[in-house]
């Protein structure tokens, strides 16, 4: 059927850069239609009446979506539009609607209203919940920054806002992480920062949720943190019944913008300006001064910003990534995840890490053991996309990031025995072969292939296996992991902080030259070369990351990092 995604997807192949391969991912098209649908570009397939997306639908989809982005429409998942994908954002859809209502609408005004709005102008909030985990803002701090994010709303309205303990305030802020029960995840740092609900009379209308594993600061220069302010003032937009602005400058823009300054000097774009007086009226001015902490009364701000050096404890993972030893290495999703120790890397499609420091398993990855310290071997099944972990003599079977019920099982069921007879009780390395489809489980100096299928949930091994690892020529014969990564079916094996890339399926190549693996794929970086004699400054060391040529959002803190050593005699 020439209206399916899938084919509308795969014809439009282009070159995005990742380490050691030109080829894009294999699945980041269908990644980019669970994108669209998020964010209400496209309306989710119907699973009753079997409805798929049509090719010109999808064209339009993205064309808007780029429109919105201030992109150049060309209705492809190109490398800006893909990039733009991959951007903090907040999780809110930037397209309010049902589809009858997109096609109906015809926006006259530049703002965006979400058609709901409260019926008083004096406003209660509460925060519930304070950052946890990485943020050094003290509570006192995280109120004040509150109290300035709304005040920026009030200054240009008759809204009030009065800080209340009470949990029946309109405006309810809480600092979460992954699932909290209002049916939209957090996904660690970066990726979604935050999200609010628009007013109603439900519990839940104008509750405002933050990320607690991204970093939020205040008073940092941009790419140090998430500026707490800013996303505020943001998601109080939403709390309030904006919806998110395609106009440059609005706050009410989907993506994350840095901190904006000296937050007391700072004013609504006209954009958004205009939109909360819709709402809400112009600002009167009053002729005696409101009860109770009210937005009118400020404190000062601090002279000094908090300092992160002096009270937020390092993480003990955060420098691990430059020194390899990977327990494990998966492509889950066309995205690779790095495992070592209680932790892990993700690296995005675009080529780019989430965050240079690691996330917890155990808060992403629901139902492994309490107390997981180290994975040997991950991989996604090709028949189900189910996601299999290998701990020791054990093994896990996930969908997405919840284990399935009846698990853990002995690795004994996948029938695997050495050549000498023995129960194999530790899988080193797996990985699928995009050559050819097979899974292939490593453990010591041998390995099994297996034929999946999705009536099968448990395969044994093909005949004539275990044989031998050294028929992989020119890499470890006991590799930490294997991936397959591209189009082309590059397999790459780690090893310590090396890695080594067969081409196109290939098992034996005259030259394979192993290359850093912190270097290319963790942001660390190259060590620098034999000095050499330069004529204007002596003798000189220089060197530049070669992982900072990937795009990525300025959030990571990913920049160019010259080194640029003077040695004088």
């Amino acid at each position: 059927m020439e209206n399916l995604a899938v084919l509308y997807l795969s014809s439009a192949v282009m070159a995005l850069a990742s380490p050691g391969s030109a080829a894009p991912a294999p699945d980041q098209y269908a990644r980019g239609i669970d994108w669209l649908s998020r964010y209400g570009y496209l309306p989710p397939p119907d699973p009753r009446t079997g409805r798929l997306q049509t090719k010109e639908g999808i064209e339009n989809a993205i064309k808007q979506m780029q429109r919105f982005a201030g992109l150049k429409e060309t209705g492809k998942l190109d490398a800006d539009t893909l990039k733009q994908m991959s951007m903090p954002r907040c999780s809110l859809p930037d397209i309010v609607g049902t589809e009858d209502m997109l096609r109906k609408r015809r926006r006259k005004k530049r703002y965006a209203l979400a058609g709901s709005s409260w019926e008083t102008s004096n406003l209660r909030w509460s925060v519930l919940s304070y950052p946890r985990l990485y943020s050094s803002l003290s509570p006192d701090l995280v109120d004040m920054l509150m109290l300035y994010a709304l005040k920026v709303w009030s200054d240009n309205t008759n809204l009030q806002f009065t800080k209340d303990q009470a949990a029946n305030a309109e405006i309810r802020i809480s600092f979460a992480r992954s699932l909290h029960d209002d049916g939209y995840p957090f996904d660690g740092k970066g990726g979604t920062l935050a999200h609010a609900f628009f007013p109603g009379t439900s519990d839940i209308n104008g509750d405002t949720h933050f990320d607690d594993e991204e970093t939020w600061t205040y008073g940092q220069p941009d790419g140090v943190g998430t500026d707490l302010f800013t996303v505020a003032v943001h998601e109080f937009g939403h709390a309030l019944g904006l919806s998110h602005s395609s106009v440059d400058p609005s706050i009410m823009r989907p993506y994350y913008q840095g901190p904006v300054g000296d937050i007391s000097q700072y004013t609504l774009p006209m954009d958004d300006k205009l939109a909360i007086q819709t709402l809400y009226g112009f600002k009167v001015k009053e002729t005696t001064p409101p009860s109770g902490d009210s937005t009118p009364h400020l404190p000062k701000l601090p002279t000094t910003t908090p300092s992160r050096r002096r009270t937020i404890p390092p993480n003990p993972g955060s420098q691990d990534r430059c020194n390899g030893g990977f327990d494990a290495v998966a492509n889950i999703r066309g995205e690779i995840f790095f495992f070592k120790g209680p932790y892990f890397w993700r690296m995005q499609r675009s080529g780019s890490l989430v965050s240079l420091s690691p996330a917890l398993i155990k808060n992403f990855w629901m139902g492994l053991p309490p107390g997981t310290e180290k994975i040997d071997a991950v991989y996604e099944r090709k028949s189900d996309s189910r996601i299999i972990f290998f701990i020791g003599s054990q093994f896990w079977v996930f969908k997405d990031t919840t284990a399935l019920p009846g698990y853990p099982r002995p690795l004994s069921d996948w029938g695997m025995r050495t050549k000498d007879g023995r129960i194999v009780e530790r899988v080193d390395a797996a990985f699928v072969w995009v050559h050819n489809g097979h899974t292939y489980l490593f453990s010591g100096e041998e390995f099994w292939r297996f034929t999946e299928n999705p009536a099968q949930q448990i395969p044994h091994p093909d005949a004539d296996y275990p044989r031998s690892t050294a028929l992989w020529k020119g890499v470890p014969s006991i590799p930490d992991d294997i991936i397959s990564w591209g189009k082309a079916g590059d397999t790459y094996f780690f090893k310590g902080n090396s890695y080594w890339v067969l081409k196109t399926g290939e098992m034996d190549q005259d030259t394979v030259t192993p290359k850093s693996t912190a270097t290319d794929w963790m942001f660390c970086p190259a060590p620098s070369p034999t000095p050499a004699v330069n004529p204007r400054c002596g003798q000189c060391r220089c060197g530049i990351n070669k992982a900072s040529t990937l795009t990525g959002p300025s959030l990571l803190l990913v920049s160019v990092l010259f080194q640029c050593i003077s040695l004088l005699n």
